[in-house]
C-alpha cells in the first residue's frame, strides 16, 4: 500500500481541483471568509490524535454533559447529522434537551406551540421568519425538529440579534451560553445537545464562555467535516475515516465526524448563494450547471486533459465545445418532453424516470444533457464522469440503426443492432466502471463496492434483496449468481494468465459471454459488474498501480466501435489482476 502523504495526494487530487474553482466564486461573492472570528475557527483544528469508529462517537456522546455540535449551515448532512443522532436509543437514557441557533430565543413561545401541536409546520417557518432570518435550506432543519419532538427531546432556541453583523458575534456567543446555562438549571440531569455555527466552536469563542459559566460542568465538541482534519485523514489507510479525536483533556473532548467531502459542502453554499443572489421573486431551481461544469473540470485537469486540443488522439477534440446543457428542475415535466421528442423507446424512457427519482439527476447520452432534479454529491460526480467518457470517445456516439433498448444499461449509450450482444453488454459495463470510478475520485466518501457486498445480500431477507436490487426474488438470486461466478472465473482466469496449468486451462472466451439477461436485470447485472470493476480501478490507482495517463488512455478507448468494448473489457481485467 502506498505511504500516508501518497494516498493523501491521490485521493485528493481531483477534489482539490474542483475546490480552487468554487472557493474563488464564493470569495468573489462572500469577502467575509477572511475575518478574523473565522480565521479563530480554521487555525485551532488543524490535526488529530486517532482515528474513531462511530460507535466510539455515539458512546462519548451519550455518556457527556453538553455536547456542542458544529453546524455547516448550507450542508443538509450537518443537520441530519444531529437528526440521526436524536433517533438513537442509546442517547435516550436520560432526558434530551435540544438546543438550535436558527431559532432566536425571543421566539420560544412559537417553538413551544409547533411543539404540543397547536400550529403546523407552515405556521412555524411563517412565524420564526425562517426565509428572511435565516435562509438556509428549510427540510433539514425541519426534519431535526420533527427529530427532536418524536423522540420526546425539549428543543430551545438560542441565538439573538443582530445576524449579519460579524462586529456583534462576541455578543451572540455571550448570549448562547447564557442561555445554555440557563438550560443546564433547568434540565440539570438531561444530556444537552447544541447544535451552533462551526465558527463559534472556536475554543476561544463559545466553548470558552461556557466553561466560565459552568467550570464543572463536562464539554463535548462534535466537529464536523473540518477541512483540514479531512484532508489530513484522507491519507489514513482505510477507505473512509468517519471520525477521529482531535483533542482530549479532563474538562473538554473534541472529535470531528465526516459525512461529507469539503467539495460538498462548498458547492451547496454555492447553491445558497445562487438563490440568495436572485430576485425574490423567482421560484425556480437552483442553477446547477457551474456545479456540473465544475466536477466536470475536476475530472478533467485530474486527469490532464488539454480542453482545446486540436485532435482526438491521446485527447479528445476540443472538449471545450462539448460541455453538456444542464436542466436544473423540481419536476420532471420538462425531462418527460425532452424524452418525447428524441429517439428514446418507451423502456428506456421508464428506465430514465426511475433513475431520476432514486439518484435525483441522470446524464441523457442522446443529446448530451445532464437532468438534475436534486443535487446528490455521488449522483452529479457520476454524471459528470460519464459526461467526460462521451466526450473523450467523440460526441455524438451513437451508430446509425434501430436502438436495441432492452440491451441498453441505464445511463449508457443507446445500442445500435450492428453491435454484437457481448460488446454491447460490456460496453455497458465499462461505462459504468469508469463512471463509479470517477464518482470515488470526486467523492471519496462514496462507500466502496466489493464482491464481499454481493456475497452479503445472500445473506439478507427475501423483502431487503428485492428492495436493493428492485428486481424479484428469483431475477435477483439469479443475476448474484451470474455476478458471483463472473467475478469468480475471472480470478482464476488472472491467476492462469501467469501461470498456465494444463489441468485448467483458462480463456478469457470462458468469462467474458454478456448474460441472457434483459430488462432490469440486465441493466442491475452490468451496473453491478460495473461498479465492482470501477472500484477495482480506484484501487489500482490508489495503489499506484495505474497512472492517470493509462485511466486517461481507457477514457478514450473507443468502446462503441464493433468488437472493441469486449477485448477492452478482457484487456482490463487482465490489467487489474
Amino acid at each position: 500500500m502506498a505511504t500516508t502523504g501518497i494516498l493523501r495526494s491521490r485521493r485528493s487530487a481531483a477534489q482539490l481541483h474542483a475546490i480552487a474553482s468554487v472557493e474563488r466564486e464564493i470569495r468573489a461573492i462572500d469577502p467575509a471568509a477572511g475575518r478574523k472570528y473565522l480565521r479563530d475557527f480554521r487555525d485551532a483544528y488543524r490535526s488529530y490524535q486517532k482515528v474513531l469508529t462511530p460507535s466510539d462517537v455515539r458512546h462519548q456522546i451519550a455518556n457527556a454533559g453538553i455536547v456542542l455540535v458544529g453546524d455547516y449551515h448550507a450542508l443538509p448532512n450537518s443537520q441530519g447529522y444531529l437528526a440521526s443522532l436524536l433517533r438513537d436509543p442509546e442517547l435516550h437514557q436520560r432526558p434530551v434537551v435540544l438546543g438550535v441557533e436558527t431559532i432566536f430565543s425571543r421566539n420560544q413561545h412559537i417553538l413551544d406551540e409547533w411543539f404540543r401541536a397547536e400550529i403546523a409546520e407552515d405556521e412555524l417557518r411563517q412565524r420564526i421568519r425562517f426565509e428572511l432570518d435565516w435562509g438556509y435550506d428549510w427540510p433539514p432543519f425541519y426534519e431535526l425538529l420533527s427529530a427532536a419532538r418524536d423522540h420526546g427531546a425539549s428543543i430551545y432556541g438560542l441565538d439573538c440579534m443582530p445576524r449579519d453583523d460579524l462586529r456583534k458575534i462576541g455578543a451572540r456567543d455571550r448570549h448562547a451560553a447564557d442561555k445554555i446555562a440557563e438550560l443546564r438549571r433547568r434540565h440539570p440531569g438531561a444530556l444537552i445537545l447544541v447544535l451552533f455555527g462551526e465558527s463559534h466552536l472556536a475554543p476561544q469563542h463559545l466553548p470558552a464562555l461556557l466553561q466560565q459559566r459552568l467550570p464543572a460542568e463536562p464539554m463535548l465538541t462534535v466537529l464536523q467535516n473540518v477541512d483540514a482534519l479531512y484532508w489530513r485523514a484522507a491519507g489514513e489507510a482505510s477507505d473512509h475515516v468517519e471520525a477521529v479525536e482531535v483533542r482530549k483533556t479532563v474538562r473538554e473532548n473534541v472529535l470531528c465526524v465526516f459525512n461529507a467531502t469539503p467539495l460538498e459542502k462548498y458547492e451547496n453554499y454555492r447553491l445558497c448563494l445562487d438563490r440568495w443572489g436572485r430576485n425574490d421573486n423567482d421560484h425556480s431551481a437552483p442553477d446547477l450547471g457551474p456545479t456540473l461544469y465544475n466536477l466536470i473540470d475536476g475530472m478533467v485537469r485530474f486527469l490532464g486533459i488539454n480542453q482545446y486540443s486540436a485532435h482526438n488522439t491521446t485527447q479528445p477534440r476540443l472538449l471545450v465545445d462539448l460541455m453538456p446543457e444542464v436542466y436544473s428542475r423540481s419536476s420532471d415535466a420538462l425531462l418527460r418532453r425532452l424524452l418525447s421528442r428524441q429517439a428514446f423507446t418507451a423502456e428506456h424512457r421508464r428506465s430514465l424516470l426511475r433513475q431520476v427519482r432514486e439518484r435525483g439527476s441522470v446524464y441523457l447520452t442522446p443529446i448530451n444533457a445532464v437532468y438534475v432534479r436534486q443535487f446528490r454529491m455521488t449522483s452529479s460526480a457520476e454524471d459528470a464522469t460519464r459526461f467526460l467518457h462521451q466526450a473523450c470517445r467523440g460526441l455524438p456516439n451513437l451508430s446509425n440503426g434501430k436502438v436495441l433498448a432492452e440491451h441498453t444499461a441505464t445511463h449508457a449509450a443507446p445500442v445500435a443492432q450492428s453491435l454484437a450482444r457481448d460488446d454491447a453488454f460490456y460496453m455497458a459495463v465499462f461505462e459504468h466502471a469508469l463512471a463509479f470510478f470517477g464518482s470515488r475520485i470526486l467523492h471519496p466518501a462514496r462507500p466502496a463496492l466489493r464482491d464481499a457486498d454481493l456475497a452479503d445480500l445472500f445473506d439478507v431477507t427475501r423483502e431487503d434483496l428485492e428492495h436493493q436490487t428492485a428486481l424479484p426474488f428469483a431475477a435477483a438470486v439469479e443475476a448474484l449468481d451470474f455476478l458471483i461466478q463472473h467475478r469468480e472465473h475471472v480470478l482464476r482466469y488472472n491467476h492462469s494468465y501467469k501461470q498456465r496449468s494444463r489441468r485448467q486451462p483458462s480463456t478469457p472466451e470462458s468469462f467474458a459471454q454478456a448474460p441472457a439477461f434483459t430488462g432490469r436485470q440486465y441493466e442491475y447485472v452490468a451496473q453491478q459488474l460495473g461498479y465492482l470493476t470501477g472500484n477495482d480501478l480506484y484501487d489500482a490507482y490508489l495503489e499506484g498501480r495505474l497512472t492517470t495517463a493509462a485511466l486517461r488512455q481507457l477514457f478514450l478507448t473507443h468502446i462503441e466501435q464493433p468488437g472493441v468494448a469486449r477485448e477492452a473489457y478482457i484487456q482490463l481485467r487482465a490489467r487489474l489482476r
